[in-house]
């Protein structure tokens, strides 16, 4: 029997937030889903790539029990189609004859009615897929869905050269879904919008956009699915940072004879779907480090964390950001003040502990530290002080975190900003101690701007308080280490203004010292800003994990060798 093509076509998008390696959860959560879109009176309902593996898996695919569990999942998933609800579309990774591949199962009425492989697979940036996948062995066309063709590159196959979405084109689809895991950096939905837009262009079809949520170690995928319509203008527009399952409504439009473009006697128009306004830049990234910071947590069973807290600017939007990812009783606080603390910083410490609402305590460290200088007195003797010694402070709070970690069991959030990072203006087994950095991957100037856009903003789906959570004072007055007398930041470094516009070029940009100093830096400046940069490899390699905000974190996407005499010197 011929079957008819419909004119509507109801398509949820489940933007939600798996666990890599909980298949079970993954696919609890996906029925879940399942079970909402059918309420709304979904056909069909669209996941995100991997997401019964949840992504990236990295390695686990390279385990056949892992594989074979996932392929269960996906089997059970497809039986509960038999009850007449929606079809789906579901990421899992699938071992063939032709090797493992990122694919996707398409399930309807009981049973797989297709399996679709990626073909692009990403090896630059954070991305490694070679790694442990292999390319689909061909482009196979739409897939026939209750009288629709449906088109499913995935992720990558809509980024790349190959002409994955032209073909599919070609050979007949009228729609094309795409399951992505598309980590966040600044700015980066524009930059996906551009290139859904150039496949629309390219293809003449609408494209639904669907993107995975939540914090998988250093990434952060932040939602924010979306459609463009064969008119190439949005279609619908799904939140940013939230977990969501919308269900949009979609129309055959006919084109009336002689009317029609090359491809399509007609096409479909989105008729009904959200329009979610997507959140500024300071909000944007402070979202991005609050969900890194409470996934971290949550998804490896820690029950609160503990922190430093020195009366500067990043142990205190540390703070913030813990007390709105976890909320105020799962934060505890601690001051460790010194001979060289200021009556300024112990005040302003806790005058942010009590905006907050969190615990704080004071531990002094005078007995270790100068226990540590006894324990060394002969081995230093005939030596001058310095470095050595200011760093036996930051150790002895390293060591007092660490053992109120082992304690209680609360990780420790580590406070270093990404200027002090590339400069090494960081003490190893001192204050770079801790489980996960949710700002490891900001330069100081913008630490400051975020702190400013959190005083005056809560938010969605923070725990914290409204109102100045970091106290004026703080985001005034000069930062320091105070680990000696009257010390500032800048005795060492570079004002951060300067520092921070530097370390970009270097970093982000790539760029050469003369490019850089026809900016208007001073040489000397930026020379020696590079060599610090280059030596401080070593330290990073043993940095714990953080949230990646800018287009090059340190980690995977920067991977410089810690052994290296190269300097740009003309």
């Amino acid at each position: 029997m011929t079957q008819t093509a419909p004119d509507i076509l109801r398509i949820a998008v489940a933007q939600l937030n798996p666990t890599v390696g909980d298949v079970a959860g993954n696919l609890a959560k996906a029925r879940e889903a399942r079970a909402d879109a059918a309420r709304q009176g979904a056909d069909l309902v669209l996941y995100t790539e991997l997401f019964l593996a949840g992504y990236p898996p990295e390695d686990l695919v390279l385990k056949p029990a892992f594989l074979k569990a996932c392929e269960k999942a996906a089997q059970d998933f497809a039986d509960d189609t038999a009850d007449g609800g929606p079809g789906v579309i579901i990421g899992t990774p699938l071992k063939r004859k032709s090797g493992t591949h990122n694919s996707i199962v398409f399930a309807d009425g009981g049973k797989i009615i297709a399996e679709r492989y990626k073909l692009d697979l990403p090896n630059y940036g954070e991305f490694d897929e070679k790694r442990v996948f292999q390319a689909g062995p061909e482009l196979q066309g739409p897939v026939n869905f209750r009288g629709v063709r449906i088109g499913v590159p995935i992720c990558e196959d809509i980024w790349g050269d190959i002409a994955v979405c032209e073909t599919l084109a070609e050979s007949g689809a009228e729609i094309l879904l795409v399951p992505n895991g598309s980590p966040y950096y600044r700015a980066k939905i524009d930059v996906r919008h551009q290139v859904v837009i150039r496949q629309v262009i390219e293809t003449g079809l609408p494209m639904i956009y669907a993107n995975q949520l939540g914090g998988q170690d250093e990434l952060i995928f932040d939602g924010a699915s979306f459609a463009i319509g064969a008119d190439k203008t949005l279609a619908f527009q799904m939140s940013q940072f939230e977990e969501a399952v919308d269900v949009t409504t979609w129309k055959r439009s006919r084109v009336a004879a002689g009317a029609q473009n090359a491809n399509h006697s007609d096409h479909w128009v989105c008729s009904e779907g959200p329009m979610s306004k997507i959140p500024e830049r300071e909000e944007a990234d402070y979202r991005a480090c609050m969900l890194g910071l409470r996934d971290y947590v949550n998804k490896n069973g820690f029950k609160n964390v503990v922190l430093g807290l020195s009366g500067g600017i990043d142990s205190a939007i540390c703070a913030a950001l813990a007390v709105d990812a976890l909320g105020e009783e799962r934060l505890r606080t601690v001051m460790m003040p010194y001979r060289y603390t200021s009556k300024d910083s112990l005040k302003d410490a806790e005058d942010c502990a009590r905006a907050l609402g969190c615990r704080y305590d004071i531990v002094p460290i005078s007995e270790p530290v100068e226990g540590f200088r006894h324990a060394l007195t002969q081995l230093f003797e005939g030596t001058q002080e310095g470095i050595t010694e200011e760093n036996l402070q930051s150790r002895a709070r390293g060591t007092i975190l660490m053992a109120i970690s082992n304690k209680f069991g609360s990780m420790v959030v580590t406070t270093g900003n990404k200027s002090e990072m590339s400069v090494g203006y960081a003490t190893l087994y001192g204050d770079m101690n801790g489980g996960f950095n949710p700002i490891k991957d900001l330069y100081k100037m913008q630490v400051y701007a975020l702190s400013r856009w959190r005083n005056a903003h809560v938010p969605p789906g923070a725990l914290g308080p409204s109102g100045e959570v970091i106290p004026k004072n703080i985001i005034d007055k000069a930062p320091s280490a105070e680990l000696r007398e009257n010390q500032t930041d800048q005795d060492s470094l570079p004002p951060y203004p300067v520092l921070d516009d530097i370390l970009e070029c270097l970093v982000e940009n790539e760029m050469g010292v003369d490019d850089i100093v026809a900016r208007g830096h001073d040489r000397a400046t930026v020379t020696r800003v590079e060599h610090l940069l280059y030596i401080a490899e070593y330290k990073r390699r043993q940095a714990a994990p953080g949230v990646k905000i800018t287009r090059k974190n340190f980690g995977r996407d920067r991977r410089y060798p810690i052994t290296n005499r190269f300097r740009d010197r003309s």
